[in-house]
């Protein structure tokens, strides 16, 4: 029942009492009168009653008509739609958030149909840990492609087929997320916005005065208090009252004052004193711009920058026909294969998986898709990772004897042995869906990594790219600077191992944000058991 039931029930018994103990009402006017007062609270009250059940409906069907074009939209291409990011975090947010504040609203009323159909399915609704992945997703993607929430928020992104606004509530919901995972440099980055938003003219139920709040606690928090302060005075100008902003106000006006004292102290210090510390300086500065570390070199990449291959090893990059040393399958049919790096040597197969090949391994695949996991370095079992984000499904010929015929043709291809390497892994990146910088194969400081399988190291891998990624999802090698573009239908290869058993560092690769788009990739890890006579072990460490 809703509060404004209680209310008038209330006011009924308040009335039915005074009545009830005062039934000779009719011999006094004044007695009365005060009566009429009190129906009229009573009529006052029922038409509060009334318009917030017509506030509520008037709501439920603008969310229908919204959800319903928006539906209707979605479902034609599902897929193509949730491969932009800022759909799939809405799609996390509605889900989590919205529909549960929409549950709320219609439970006030004995709906009961739509109300148990409700709670049934949300046992399978997304959690706050999903709409919080949700979120970190395009706050990665953001620092990835350098992208300025304006642009994200606007849903102007390379590639992108279903442009998706964000309102202010989305807007200030990240910086929320942000502000909750400490991390004060996207509060920042995502608060300006929603107020950005707002000074815009964009109707909202968040007011300014939250959204300044969070902000300018989140640029406090990153030392630079003469904005903290000047943000802080802008809330108080909107609401004086507010006690938080009154105290903070003080604070950082005193803070200013300690830095101002500390600076005019530090100016009388000596000059020659001043100048030696500077240039004990300057060699640091320069000998950190002399090391990009990896993780600036993986996003680089990742965005289409960094190291270019000199003209003269181009040049010796090519394209051929290639049938492995006449191997009778390809004989007459010999496959499209292109150079895509030469240290190390990576080869791009065209036209080497189908598309209703594609179609039936994504469909095998799909049920069975669960958390992708990696091999943990310790115990030498799978575990997830929070820098593995994609699900992924292991599919054998038992599955389809499709499956069998893709073994084999990677085999063919190869010349190695397929029956010691492991399973085929069909993996799904979802919203700004990655894998950081990794080996495929184990180093000596893991012994045990595929003790279990007891088929050796991992001397190859095999990568199928089942669909094309408008933007992002590279698969790039940073110690190199190789960058592979995904593209259907491909495959790429490479040895993990020199033929000596040795691992090859510079085959270190990452997948790359997906930034629009939905990418699938099957791979193949190729063990060193049975090849001992198909890739002889070469004498010297880098053979």
């Amino acid at each position: 029942m809703q509060p404004q039931c209680y209310w008038i029930l209330f006011l009924i018994s308040c009335l039915l009492q005074s009545l009830s103990a005062h039934n000779d009402f009719f011999t006094s006017i004044g007695q009365m009168t005060d009566l009429l007062y009190t129906e009229k609270d009573l009529v006052t009250s029922l038409k509060d009653y009334i318009r917030a059940e017509e506030r509520k409906l008037e709501e439920v069907k603008q969310w229908a008509d919204k959800l319903d074009l928006l539906t209707a939209k979605a479902t034609q291409d599902p897929e193509g739609f949730l491969g932009h990011p800022v759909n799939a975090f809405k799609l996390m947010k509605r889900l989590n958030t919205e529909w549960g504040d929409l549950e709320s609203l219609v439970l006030r009323d004995t709906t009961d149909v739509f109300i148990s159909n409700l709670t049934i399915q949300r046992q399978h609704f997304p959690t706050d840990e999903d709409q919080t992945g949700a979120a970190k997703a395009l706050l990665r993607l953001q620092d990835t492609y350098r992208l300025d929430a304006n642009t994200i928020s606007i849903g102007d992104l390379p590639g992108v087929t279903y442009k998706s606004p964000m309102t202010v509530e989305d807007c200030y919901e990240l910086g929320k997320i942000a502000y909750t995972e400490v991390d004060y440099y996207h509060t920042e980055l995502w608060m300006a916005q929603a107020l950005k938003q707002l000074d815009q003219g964009e109707e909202s139920p968040i007011d300014k005065v939250t959204v300044l709040d969070y902000l300018s606690y989140a640029i406090y928090q990153q030392g630079e208090i003469a904005r903290a302060l000047e943000y802080t005075m802008k809330l108080l100008a909107l609401d004086p009252e507010h006690q938080r902003a009154k105290g903070n106000l003080k604070y950082f006006e005193f803070q200013l004052e300690k830095q101002r004292k500390t600076a005019e102290a530090e100016t009388q210090e000596n000059t020659e004193h001043t100048k030696r510390e500077t240039s004990k300086k300057k060699p640091k500065e320069k000998a950190a711009k002399g090391s990009i570390p990896e993780r600036a070199k993986y996003e680089m990449l990742c965005r289409g920058e960094g190291i270019r291959m000199t003209p003269r090893r181009q040049s010796r990059l090519f394209c051929r026909y290639y049938d492995n040393n006449r191997n009778p399958m390809y004989v007459l049919g010999p496959i499209k294969q292109e150079d895509e790096w030469d240290r190390p040597y990576i080869v791009r197969f065209h036209d080497i998986i189908s598309h209703g090949e594609i179609e039936k391994v994504k469909e095998l695949a799909k049920p069975r898709l669960r958390r992708a996991t990696v091999h943990d370095p310790q115990t030498g079992k799978l575990t997830t990772a929070k820098y593995r984000v994609s699900k992924s499904a292991w599919l054998t010929g038992y599955d389809h004897p499709m499956i069998d015929r893709i073994n084999q043709r990677i085999e063919d291809l190869t010349g190695l042995e397929m029956d010691t390497a492991e399973e085929l892994q069909i993996a799904n990146y979802g919203v700004g869906g990655q894998y950081e910088p990794h080996f495929d194969f184990g180093r000596k400081d893991e012994p045990d990594a595929f003790k279990e399988l007891g088929t050796g190291n991992r001397i190859a891998t095999w990568l199928f790219y089942m669909s094309d990624v408008s933007a992002g999802g590279a698969t790039v090698f940073p110690d190199v600077g190789a960058a592979v573009w995904p593209k259907k239908g491909t495959a790429v290869f490479w040895y993990n191992l020199f033929a000596s058993g040795e691992g090859d560092y510079s085959t270190r690769h990452a997948a790359c944000p997906v930034l629009v788009g939905n990418k699938w990739v099957s791979n193949k890890w190729i063990h060193e058991r049975g090849q001992e006579w198909r890739r002889p072990c070469g004498l010297k460490e880098s053979d």
